[in-house]
């Protein structure tokens, strides 16, 4: 086998005649035999770009392939979860969505990237979709209690009361009693479809008796409950706690990563401000049943400024 100058072989079918006989036979005077061989030249060429476009389209893929992708996936998948925190710290759950899809397609299914997209799908006024999500991540975590929990949720907004009390229900066992995460949700689940009232009260009064510094979010849980049962005004009271905590919690996080530009700070915040927008509307329901229409109107106005929206799951 011979080289060409360039290092490329040169194909028994394509050798090129010997530059030093070619000078001997052929006289360069010779217009016709120039231009012959130019014309060697030139097919030479393009036949050696063939093999060369052919090695970097077949041969090179085919070796490296199966050990560069691994690695070109990871590269997608955490470039697809960038911009999907980007896109809802952008109240943008849309594009949220689309980034979600692209990094499961190139991943595959996995339990947590299900639960991310079902949440942003709710949010984007999807329940069924975001149903199917969440169900596929109980199938490939039977034993997490997070893709039942996202579940309870959907089923609320569908109007599925029994089907979300069951599956707030299910995650309580998984989680197991202990779980106090769990039993406020569980708690709240139940206050929202309006079931088994006194035993969801029981639940998030031991939880909440249980710790001293109860997160704003169960103290809300009882406040909410409270108002439901009917004792509006301890109702308010713990609801201003719940409200008091999570502004100073906001604040906190506010004068240590608000001007960060970390996209998760962000997300962060947008967080707490919808947790501060489900309070506002469920202090406005407690001021309203006893007469403080002017609290009540200001509340849900602070509500909606804040993104409540039963629609799209913050509730």
């Amino acid at each position: 086998m011979r080289y060409d100058r360039e290092g490329f072989p040169i194909p028994p079918e394509f050798d090129l005649p010997d530059s030093t006989a070619t000078a001997e036979v052929l006289p360069v005077s010779d217009p016709e035999a120039v231009r012959s061989r130019k014309r060697t030249g030139r097919a030479g060429w393009r036949k050696r770009l063939v093999v060369l476009a052919v090695l970097l389209g077949v041969v090179v893929p085919g070796l490296l392939g199966p050990q560069l992708l691994p690695t070109i996936s990871a590269a997608v998948v955490n470039w697809s979860l960038e911009q999907a925190y980007a896109c809802q710290a952008a109240d943008n759950v849309a594009g949220a969505v689309d980034h979600l899809s692209r990094a499961i397609s190139w991943h595959g299914d996995h339990p947590d990237l299900l639960c991310m997209r079902a949440l942003v799908r709710l949010e984007s006024r999807d329940p069924q979709g975001a149903l199917e999500d969440a169900r596929q991540a109980a199938v490939l975590a039977p034993l997490a209690s997070q893709p039942l929990r996202i579940q309870a949720v959907v089923l609320v907004v569908l109007g599925e009361a029994d089907d979300a009390v069951a599956a707030a229900d299910r995650a309580a066992e998984l989680a197991g009693d202990g779980a106090a995460a769990a039993v406020n949700h569980r708690a709240y689940i139940r206050g929202l479809v309006a079931r088994d009232l006194d035993a969801a009260l029981a639940d998030i009064e031991l939880v909440v008796a249980s710790d001293d510094d109860a997160p704003p979010a169960f103290v809300d849980t009882h406040g909410f409950l409270l108002h439901l049962v009917g004792r509006h005004e301890e109702a308010i009271d713990q609801l201003n706690h719940a409200i008091a905590g999570m502004r100073a919690e906001r604040q906190t996080f506010a004068r240590r990563f608000g001007r960060s530009p970390s996209t998760a700070a962000a997300v962060r915040l947008r967080e707490i401000d919808q947790a501060l927008a489900v309070m506002y509307h469920h202090r406005s329901l407690a001021c309203g049943a006893i007469g403080l229409s002017g609290q009540a109107e200001q509340d849900q106005q602070l509500a909606r400024e804040k993104g409540f929206d039963p629609s799209r799951g913050i509730l």
